[in-house]
């Protein structure tokens, strides 16, 4: 578009770094990397208090905001808005669609179920919640582990069968994925396209984010040419020293729970970008700020009564979702 060809920045807002990661969100880390792909200049700006936004991440640019819970999210949405297309060679390849949907898909699958149903909880906390009081964080850790068995159906009764089956797929992913890359530096036509991106995310994800108990991890550490691929982008488009992004102080708190390893061509002091209007869908967005924790705590405390006041529900959240139904 014009603002991007006209030289003018785009910001990604995100999720905070941990675990040595520009952003530990599994959603975020894609676009992250797509953009440093894309070899834009863009500003990364950290939104601390909205954990359970599906807006977040979005990019700014102009007057224009692209949302990730908007028209495929936003790497779709910045190729078809022909902002950032890095597949323009590669779309019509029916391997590579086939190969991506299920990137997007199994291993999508995967690294949310460990996440949140997998694991002990401490990757989550640390990523979505640190920066809550703590009751409020602890609730709304628990109402998410509610709904992603509800949005993977996983109950009681089929947890063992569901788990298996998530596994399954992730290892069959994993062997393709290693077939299909060999000895190269890219999957397809020797350069990047959003397949790496997005597969590039869920790895560094998956290797610097997750347990070393993690099942999935060690699926993938299976696949020595996967982890090198991994290390060896993750060094090059990732920690490489470059004046491409900087980081708006004003988002990105450095509380306790962020490593210092960041990437480091992250700036302390980047350029103020001009004011621009906002657009109502930003006002929209903004506004909620001022209202976050009180709604948030009433919703918690709904939840639990909700949860809590059936006799039939024995809803034990270290244990699972006795009786509920997810049908």
């Amino acid at each position: 578009m014009e603002e991007v060809k006209n030289g003018e920045k785009l910001t990604l807002v995100t999720r905070k770094p941990c675990f040595g990661l520009p952003t530990a969100c599994p959603t975020c880390l894609p676009v992250y990397i797509y953009l440093r792909f894309a070899q834009l200049p863009f500003d990364v700006e950290y939104n601390l208090i909205y954990p359970d936004s599906d807006q977040i991440p979005y990019v700014e640019f102009g007057s224009h905001v692209v949302y990730n819970n908007e028209k495929g999210g936003v790497i779709q949405s910045l190729k078809d808005e022909q902002t950032v297309d890095l597949d323009s060679d590669v779309s019509g390849i029916p391997e590579w669609v086939s190969t991506k949907a299920m990137v997007e898909s199994w291993l999508a699958e995967a690294v949310m179920y460990e996440l949140w149903v997998g694991s002990d909880g401490s990757s989550a906390q640390k990523i979505y919640y640190s920066d809550l009081p703590w009751p409020i964080g602890k609730c709304l850790y628990f109402k998410q582990i509610h709904m992603v068995k509800q949005l993977l159906g996983i109950t009681k009764g089929n947890a063992e069968r569901r788990e298996e089956e998530i596994y399954r797929r992730a290892t069959t992913a994993y062997n393709a994925l290693s077939t299909r890359l060999g000895e190269q530096s890219f999957f397809f036509e020797n350069r990047p396209t959003s397949l790496d991106a997005i597969f590039l995310g869920h790895a560094l994800f998956t290797l610097h984010a997750l347990p070393e108990t993690s099942v999935l991890r060690s699926k993938l550490l299976d696949h020595a040419n996967l982890v090198r691929y991994a290390e060896n982008l993750k060094t090059e488009f990732v920690d490489a020293d470059s004046s491409s992004s900087s980081v708006s102080p004003s988002q990105s708190d450095p509380s306790s729970s962020v490593p210092k390893r960041g990437p480091s061509n992250w700036k302390s002091n980047p350029k103020s970008k001009p004011k621009r209007e906002k657009t109502e869908e930003e006002k929209k967005f903004k506004r909620r700020a001022k209202y976050f924790l009180v709604t948030q705590l009433v919703a918690v405390l709904v939840f639990i009564s909700l949860l809590g006041g059936s006799n039939d529900a024995e809803v034990e959240f270290e244990d699972g979702d006795d009786g509920l139904d997810y049908e």
